[in-house]
């Protein structure tokens, strides 16, 4: 307890401080962020017997991020579709050397750990970026900490046993509560919208949020590891820490850019 809570403690404000100060402090932070992910993303699927090709996913995470730090939308569009047009290439060009499983494994793992994950970034850069980027942040952490709190006190009816034995349908339902209620705090503090659209991204908040925290528990059962990573002690990996935001991320920014 002693080691996450310290853990705690020290990165979550360099985590808020980066995305606080945002141009290339946020585009750093994103850059590490998605960089470990896919590493520790590779290292599962090596659990499960998977052949990672770390050299290409590395060099088209390196191509995804800077066509997004520059701001070439056409080029972010074009790398994600050279990506899945290169994985599809290869299974139909070394087929049965590399099987179905290994490349879409390879595939996803480019879009789950670093797709999903950099649209920190792309939050971050809209007009209010700063307040929607916090707004997420604070709502996830909101469904987490409602989900944990009222299931451990209330639970009784598990939500995906095979998946999770301590999760719980009072859980979830009180995670997606808490979401709505620190939403509607949030409106009243920072306003510049509707209370319906901060409503409306609290439950689809709430519901990504746990959505993502089950699939990779899901993804970690599958390869039998506990935690995906070492790198924040008490904490596991950064998938463990961010497995909840990297779902609620991009429904985030497209729902404010749709209810704008």
């Amino acid at each position: 307890m002693f080691r996450r809570t310290m853990s705690a403690l020290i990165g979550a404000p360099i985590f808020l401080g980066l995305i606080y100060l945002g141009g290339p402090y946020t585009a750093f932070l994103v850059a590490v962020l998605t960089l470990l992910a896919l590493r520790e993303f590779l290292k599962i699927g090596v659990q499960m017997g998977v052949h990672a090709w770390y050299i290409q996913t590395t060099l088209a995470t390196a191509v995804w991020l800077t066509s997004l730090f520059v701001g070439r939308e056409e080029w972010i569009v074009t790398a994600l579709l050279f990506w899945v047009v290169i994985c599809l290439g290869r299974l139909a060009l070394t087929y049965p050397k590399s099987p179905l499983s290994e490349v879409n494994y390879n595939l996803l793992s480019v879009i789950y750990a670093v797709v999903l994950l950099s649209h920190l970034y792309l939050l971050r850069e809209l007009p209010r970026g700063l307040e929607w980027t916090f707004v997420t942040i604070f709502l996830v952490w909101a469904t987490d900490t409602g989900a944990y709190l009222i299931g451990r006190q209330f639970g009784r009816h598990l939500l995906a046993p095979q998946v999770s034995p301590k999760k719980t349908v009072e859980g979830s339902v009180g995670g997606l509560l808490l979401s709505i209620v620190v939403a509607i705090l949030c409106w009243y503090l920072i306003g510049g919208s509707s209370w319906l659209t901060y409503v409306i991204l609290a439950v689809v908040i709430g519901i990504s949020a746990q959505i993502g925290d089950l699939f990779e528990s899901a993804l970690k059962r599958s390869a039998g590891v506990k935690d995906s990573g070492e790198i924040i002690p008490g904490h596991g990996g950064i998938l463990d820490r961010f497995d909840s935001l990297i779902f609620a991320l991009p429904l985030v920014y497209y729902g404010v850019i749709l209810l704008s």
